[in-house]
C-alpha cells in the first residue's frame, strides 16, 4: 500500500488517466452544450464564425451522421450504456496510458450524449463545417472526443512501440 507521500504504483496510475479523461470530456461536452442551448434562438439560423465554419443549434435523434434516426431514444441510451460499460472494463485492462486515455475520451463523450438523450430525447449538435454549399453533418464536442478516442486507440500500438509511455 502507498501513503500520502509515496508515488502511486505504475499499474494503479493508468486507470486514473482514463477516468480523468472521461470526466474532462464529459464536463467540456456538457458546458459547451449548455452554452449552445442557452443561445438556441440565436444559433437556430446559424452564426458564421469564419468561412467554412458556423455555429448552429440542431437536435439529432439519431447517432453519427443521423444514422438510426427515429429509433426509440431509450434503445440508443441502452446501447450507449452497454458500450460504455464494456469500454470501462477495457479501460481497467488497458496496458498503457495511451489506451486508458483513449477509452476515457470515448466514455466521456458517449456519456455526454447519453445525458442529452435522457434530457431532450436527442443530441445537441452545434459545430457546422462546410465547403461551398456542402455541409458536413453537424456534431458536438462529445463526438469530437469519441472520434479522437477511437483514433488514439487505433494508433496506440504504434505510439506505445515508438516511445514508452510513463504512466
Amino acid at each position: 500500500m502507498f501513503g500520502w507521500g509515496d508515488a502511486m504504483p505504475v499499474h494503479k496510475l493508468s486507470p486514473v488517466i482514463g477516468i480523468f479523461a472521461a470526466l474532462a470530456a464529459f464536463v467540456i461536452d456538457q458546458i459547451t452544450k449548455a452554452i449552445v442551448v442557452a443561445n438556441a434562438a440565436s444559433l437556430s439560423t446559424g452564426i458564421a464564425v469564419f468561412p467554412g465554419f458556423n455555429l448552429v443549434f440542431y437536435r439529432n435523434d439519431g447517432v453519427t451522421f443521423g444514422l438510426l434516426g427515429g429509433a426509440p431514444w431509450w434503445s440508443l441510451i441502452a446501447l450507449a450504456l452497454a458500450i460504455c460499460g464494456w469500454l470501462g472494463v477495457m479501460l481497467f485492462r488497458a496496458e498503457n496510458a495511451v489506451e486508458t486515455l483513449a477509452y476515457g475520451a470515448i466514455i466521456g463523450g458517449a456519456s455526454g450524449n447519453v445525458i442529452d438523450r435522457v434530457r431532450y430525447r436527442a443530441v445537441t449538435d452545434f459545430l457546422d463545417f462546410y465547403i461551398n454549399s456542402t455541409h458536413w453533418p453537424a456534431f458536438n464536442m462529445a463526438d469530437v472526443f469519441v472520434v479522437s478516442g477511437v483514433g488514439l486507440l487505433l494508433a496506440a500500438p504504434w505510439i506505445s512501440a515508438r516511445r514508452p509511455i510513463k504512466s
